[in-house]
């Protein structure tokens, strides 16, 4: 059976820097019937368990570590033991939610095979410094987190982001994908490399 992608839209805030925002998260599964992956478990862990469902959950894999996108791993795991993979840089943040926890590192260019269909890591430092995206180039697909919306980049003015380094993240890792790439964000609606590539010089003059 051919890998197949679902969306579950969860609820809940985001805290950093003395603040807190309410916001809606996507959490991704990609898999078939047997088996599946969680990529970024985000507030609400019996509804990320429902929709595994009885399949073999082989991993939960964080695009980064701002607590909106990992607040819902200890949930999960304590149904299904599987691991959390996060890029090492991220480590900082990661401690402020699990300062107990451990995760598996991810690094750049590694390979993530689910269903058939493997996922390549490809690590977009800026709005954190270890933010990655997967790419799934038989599905036609990237998992950008918060690195890329529709509309630009992600926000990059809090601690351990860096503008400069985001535009540098997408300008050579991920406006090279081919321009049919649907992007399937962090939050909010899904794009295309394609209709996000024009816009490039407008972010960079609008700035963060």
């Amino acid at each position: 059976m051919v890998a197949r992608i679902d969306n579950l839209v969860t609820a809940g805030t985001f805290s950093l820097d003395g603040g807190t925002w309410e916001l809606e998260n996507n959490v991704w599964i990609v898999g078939d019937d047997a088996e599946c992956i969680v990529i970024d478990a985000a507030h609400d862990a019996a509804a990320i368990l429902k929709a595994v469902g009885g399949r073999k959950l082989l991993g939960i894999y964080c695009t980064h570590a701002h607590n909106d996108h990992i607040g819902a791993i200890a949930g999960v795991q304590s149904l299904t033991q599987a691991s959390a993979y996060l890029h090492p840089a991220d480590d900082v943040l990661w401690a402020t939610v699990y300062p107990d926890a451990a995760h598996l590192p991810l690094a750049n260019g590694q390979r993530i095979s689910v269903a058939g269909t493997e996922l390549e890591v490809i690590h977009t430092p800026g709005h954190s410094p270890g933010a990655v995206c997967f790419y799934a180039a038989s599905l036609g697909s990237l998992f950008s987190g918060d690195t890329l919306f529709h509309g630009g980049p992600g926000a990059t003015g809090r601690s351990y982001s860096d503008f400069p380094t985001i535009i540098e993240s997408i300008t050579t890792r991920l406006l090279t994908l081919p321009a049919a790439t649907v992007v399937l964000t962090g939050h909010g609606e899904s794009t295309t490399i394609g209709t996000e590539a024009p816009d490039l010089e407008a972010w960079i003059a609008r700035g963060h």
